[in-house]
């Protein structure tokens, strides 16, 4: 399956790449002309774009697009949201253009309801968008919202749903993989739910 990675040079998007490889999957490393592509796995096909600035035809021949940008936390709320709400929402739109069977997004903890008190408030905010978004659109989704994000591989032992512990851990191993997951189990299809790891 081909699967189009935005995000696909950052921590988790890397981890991600290289699991759908393994897999059998031709992911499509989606990348800015001034990122570091030297960590993508051999082989990889890559594709350079910009989320501030999509081509519509960004999304062709993917069959499976995942959304694992981000703006990163000290870039500016203008940036944010360039990134994380409206390069989201045309990627989205585009996809449901292209024809793409699903769209699998990276979320956050909080972004059903942000937290206006939240040092992350703007972020969430723009997730909340994106994700909305993404609901409305009429394509096939699923949405993953881990809990706080450490740059540990996992051990692939995960809690999903209502049994996640908002304040809880998620390896950046096990969210690629659930992300991974996604892009072919049609059971997680049409669901938004929260993640951690159990170790």
């Amino acid at each position: 399956m081909k699967i189009l990675i935005a995000g696909s040079t950052g921590k988790t998007g890397l981890r991600l790449t290289r699991q759908l490889m393994d897999a059998g999957h031709q992911p499509i490393a989606m990348h800015r002309a001034s990122s570091d592509t030297s960590d993508l796995p051999e082989g990889v096909a890559k594709r350079e774009a910009d989320l501030t600035d999509l081509s519509d035809d960004v999304c062709e021949g993917a069959d499976v697009v995942v959304f694992a940008a981000g703006s990163g936390g000290d870039t500016s709320a203008e940036m944010t949201d360039r990134v994380d709400r409206d390069g989201a929402m045309k990627l989205i739109d585009i996809a449901a253009k292209t024809g793409v069977d699903h769209f699998v997004m990276l979320s956050s903890v909080g972004a059903d309801e942000p937290d206006p008190q939240s040092d992350l408030a703007h972020y969430l905010k723009a997730k909340h968008d994106a994700d909305e978004h993404l609901m409305a659109s009429g394509l096939s989704y699923t949405i993953v919202r881990p809990v706080s994000l450490t740059d540990d591989d996992g051990a692939r032992d995960m809690i999903l749903g209502e049994e996640v512990d908002p304040k809880g851990k998620a390896a950046r191993g096990d969210v690629a993989a659930i992300l991974a997951r996604a892009t072919t189990d049609r059971t997680l299809a049409g669901k938004v739910f929260l993640m951690e790891s159990r170790a």
